[in-house]
């Protein structure tokens, strides 16, 4: 059974789950803010369920790539939407600020 990591918690679900199911019925939220309430509810179409995903998860479907390359997201932050995604084995999440979750802080130069 898969275990993802969100927030300090590790949540347990089946192989397969929707990543955003997942974290709903363990009381986290995959939104931030206003996107609490306003959000497309799972359809893919708003985008506020960005977020990093570390581990083995299903390949973007059509609906999450085209989202993902609309501003304010960014294509290549490698966001994830929870809505879309599911999970295949253990996996760690993190969410990002904004409302859409977009503002992904790039790493600091190296010296």
């Amino acid at each position: 059974m898969p275990t993802v990591r969100y927030r300090g918690e590790e949540i347990p679900c089946e192989r397969g789950a929707v990543l955003r199911d997942v974290l709903l019925a363990a009381d986290q939220s995959p939104h931030n803010g206003g996107a609490n309430v306003l959000n497309c509810r799972g359809l893919g179409s708003c985008g506020t369920c960005a977020v990093s995903v570390r581990g083995p998860v299903t390949d973007r479907t059509a609906r999450e790539r085209a989202r993902l390359s609309v501003p304010p997201h960014d294509a290549a932050a490698g966001l994830r939407l929870a809505c879309q995604t599911r999970v295949l084995d253990d996996v760690t999440v993190e969410k990002h600020p904004g409302f859409w979750g977009h503002r992904v802080e790039e790493p600091a130069p190296e010296e």
